[in-house]
């Protein structure tokens, strides 16, 4: 089905989401219609932060907003959709539109398979009625569902779409740039040599991705990564985590929009001024690994958030030579320190996957920490 028709179809005029590479057709057909005006269209940090957003643009207005993610995003809805939007509560409706990753019996990445099966079984338990859109849903079978949502809807109930990967076609792939021009794997290879034996935890998507074939490029072994799975805007926190319990220093390579995401884990690690903790994020402002929609880190002072949340020290690097003096200074400093790395987007078109399993990489690392803290 054509993204465009899809949205017609709906008949919304707002827009709320998370960017998903199942769903990149319908992301890239509303930034073309809006952009990310905020009336009709907003990417917001996390999914039940769009979920927020949609009770109070139907407060304001009395419509049904869309709420779009990844499958992977349900954990974020299912506080405000059992109590906020609950038609027990307030009785908010809201139509989820949810990228079907790790579907059965669909090859996918670790992170999404668990999630992939319980993906409609959520919806059950939380009483959200939905149909599954595929390549060969029809529009009238679309509009049938809709029809019936609207009786939904007007019991203060919320519905959902889940569309399977591919299903929804435009024909414009809209292309994202920034100004910068350092690569986020040129800047994973610069922090990968500064750390030398020290555990590294890289966050989910294409950096972790790069600092495996950085490894692999050089010969080395993978033991020293933690290459964090899913549970995107999380890798800081068991950064965090592992600083605490380690005599060795421990670098961070977060993402923008992982970064935002959870933003509240930097207070926390503030909080806690670990001295043995470096936390890089590499700035793209770009959702890159999920198609590469905007982030709102380019209208956020990353730095200054860190240093607000009380780090000890903050450094920003736009280029490799002012990325690897501040990776110095980090080095030497014993501080909690920030480090933003300001980054193009892009990525090489043979980026490989880790070949190693996620539990291989688990014990490779435990026993790697184990060796320097013994």
């Amino acid at each position: 089905m054509l993204a465009e028709r899809f949205i017609d179809i709906i008949g919304a005029d707002f827009f709320a989401g998370v960017p998903d590479s199942a769903l990149r057709g319908l992301c890239d057909c509303l930034y073309d219609r809006f952009g990310t005006d905020g009336r009709h269209h907003l990417i917001a940090a996390n999914e039940g932060n769009c979920a927020a957003v949609a009770a109070g643009y139907h407060l304001s207005t009395g419509r049904v907003p869309v709420v779009y993610m990844q499958n992977s995003g349900e954990g974020n809805i299912i506080n405000p959709a059992a109590s906020l939007l609950s038609r027990e509560v307030y009785g908010i409706p809201v139509l989820f539109v949810i990228g079907w990753r790790g579907e059965p019996d669909v090859r996918d990445e670790p992170q999404h398979i668990f999630q992939g099966k319980v993906t409609l079984s959520l919806l059950d338990t939380m009483e959200i009625p939905y149909t599954v859109i595929s390549r060969g849903t029809s529009e009238t079978e679309l509009r049938e569902f809709m029809a019936s949502a609207a009786e939904l809807f007007s019991q203060g109930r919320q519905a959902a779409l889940v569309v399977r990967s591919g299903a929804l076609e435009y024909p414009h792939k809209v292309s994202y740039r920034n100004s910068f021009t350092l690569t986020r794997e040129e800047a994973v290879r610069h922090i990968a040599a500064a750390a030398g034996d020290d555990p590294i935890v890289a966050t989910t998507g294409k950096a972790g991705r790069e600092l495996y074939e950085v490894r692999q490029a050089l010969g080395q072994d993978h033991s020293r990564d933690f290459l964090t799975v899913g549970s995107m805007g999380h890798c800081s926190s068991v950064a965090l985590g592992i600083a605490l319990n380690s005599r060795s220093r421990v670098w961070c390579i977060d993402g923008d929009g992982a970064a935002i995401m959870h933003m509240g884990a930097m207070s926390v690690i503030g909080a806690q001024s670990p001295s043995n903790l470096v936390h890089i994020v590499i700035n793209n402002q770009a959702h890159e690994s999920v198609g590469g929609m905007p982030t709102s880190a380019g209208q956020t002072d990353l730095a200054a958030v860190a240093a607000a949340c009380g780090y000890s020290q903050t450094f920003t690097a736009s280029t490799a030579a002012e990325l690897d003096e501040v990776l110095e200074r980090a080095k030497l400093s014993g501080v909690l320190t920030f480090i933003e790395v300001r980054a193009a987007i892009g990525a090489r078109a043979d980026l490989g996957r880790p070949s190693t399993s996620p539990t291989e990489n688990k014990l490779a690392f435990m026993t790697h920490l184990r060796e320097l803290n013994s």
